[in-house]
């Protein structure tokens, strides 16, 4: 039973890190295809913050492809470690979340 929970928290999170890093890959290519829809505008202001923005976003796409191996690595870890926590004390683990739960509410009540 342990090991169903566990795989399934682990896969709960490498499906987040994924949806994360593909929000990440859709915003770059929409920031690609807009500098791209400026083209024309070589000249002036424009043209120079377009260069500065293309370069941004080669260094982004660097940056990205280089931490997505590391960013699914540590959810699998996070999520190994709320689960085996879980495991380890459940009552505490009802109790931070009832404890959440009620500041969470209180919060929500003051709006």
């Amino acid at each position: 039973m342990t090991t169903k929970k566990s795989a399934s928290t682990q896969k709960q999170a490498q499906i987040h890190s994924e949806d994360l890093m593909s929000d990440f890959k859709a915003l770059m290519a929409d920031a690609e295809d807009l500098i791209k829809a400026t083209a024309s505008h070589e000249d002036g202001p424009l043209g120079a913050i377009r260069l500065k923005a293309l370069d941004t976003l080669n260094n982004a796409k660097d940056t990205l492809s280089s931490v997505e191996g590391t960013l699914t690595d540590k959810a699998k870890v996070v999520a190994e470690g709320a689960d085996e926590f879980v495991h380890r004390n459940p009552w505490e683990a009802v109790g931070v979340a009832a404890g959440l739960g009620l500041l969470i509410g209180l919060f929500i009540r003051r709006r």
